[in-house]
């Protein structure tokens, strides 16, 4: 069976980077073992709602990501549940060595959290919009990686996580993006699900069934693509993949064998990110057609969230596009 979720896109948006702040104040509202630590981003990695409730578990240590990792990685072994955040370019960006070496060689469960992630920063132009990060935690020893595709899986997984023993990166997002999934949602340890499913108008078979496999917010041009192509007769399945390590490799030896061919969309490097991970797995073991939407080895700039999203070919049209390319 292929797991389904409600979801709903209405006119509320909201940044992944708010729903991970609601989801650590209850996180640790439910767990006093809960810390919170900051690399002088409170405010922007919406760690404030924690420190304002929980002052004496929140440390803010100043623009010192090395040293964060190390002191979260010490407070894990003293038995807390540290949750270390800056920019995502600057953790896991700066301090990669000292979350390989302290933290996941040691195996401890401080969760990363890396906001801003993204050519969606905007305005902060390429030295701030980490775009190489899933790849970087991906190939970690021990480190479970997560992108959600909005602040309700946000929440969510944070809480989540909170109650896992072993170390966690999750990609948040700066700006606003729509809610496309329902209140009543639950987070299914890391399971991928079904967003959207075309339906034929008049009742009959599609020429061509394709599998869109996305994380992240920019699942939301993918669900645009998806209803656009079901006008031309072609059949898109929309998967939203929000924990890219590790992969949901049952699902997905599932629901290849009902598609002729897999486009992944991700903000991020088109090497080494969601689609890398699906390619790999699947050249083993269902070897199969894919195309992949990303970072074509660029480097970011400037500019308006949509603005860039055209410009890095991460829009409706441009899946469309691409869903077309691998059926002729």
């Amino acid at each position: 069976m292929i797991r389904k979720t409600l979801f709903t896109i209405g006119e509320e948006e909201k940044a992944t980077r708010e729903g991970f702040g609601e989801g650590l104040v209850s996180a640790g509202t439910g767990d006093k073992r809960v810390v919170a630590l900051c690399a002088d981003l409170t405010e922007s990695v919406k760690m404030d709602g924690f420190r304002a409730k929980f002052p004496n578990r929140f440390f803010e240590v100043g623009i010192t990501e090395q040293a964060m990792s190390g002191l979260a990685s010490g407070m894990a072994r003293m038995g807390y549940i540290p949750f270390i955040s800056s920019y995502a370019m600057f953790s896991p960006g700066r301090n990669w060595e000292q979350i390989r070496t302290t933290i996941a060689y040691n195996n401890v469960p401080v969760k990363v959290i890396g906001a801003h992630a993204g050519v969606s920063v905007g305005p902060d132009g390429a030295t701030h919009q980490a775009i190489e990060d899933i790849a970087l935690m991906r190939i970690i020893p021990n480190m479970r990686v997560y992108v959600p595709c909005d602040a309700i899986e946000a929440k969510a997984i944070t809480e989540y996580i909170a109650t896992t023993n072993y170390p966690s990166y999750l990609r948040l997002a700066r700006e606003k993006t729509p809610l496309m999934l329902s209140d009543n949602y639950e987070w299914n340890n890391g399971k991928a699900y079904v967003m959207q499913i075309a339906k034929h108008k008049h009742g009959g078979e599609f020429a061509y069934n394709i599998g869109i496999i996305a994380c992240g917010p920019v699942i939301y041009e993918a669900l645009k693509a998806g209803k656009e192509l079901e006008k031309e007769g072609i059949a898109v399945t929309v998967i939203n993949m929000p924990q890219i390590k590790p992969l949901d490799t049952a699902f997905l030896l599932r629901f290849v064998k009902d598609v002729k061919a897999i486009v992944t969309v991700e903000e991020h490097q088109v090497a080494g990110g969601l689609g890398s991970a699906i390619a790999e797995f699947l050249s083993e073991n269902h070897p199969m057609r894919i195309a992949r939407i990303g970072i074509l080895d660029r480097f970011g700039q400037s500019g308006k969230q949509q603005e860039l999203y055209e410009e890095y070919e991460l829009t409706a049209k441009h899946i469309i596009e691409k869903v077309r390319s691998v059926i002729r």
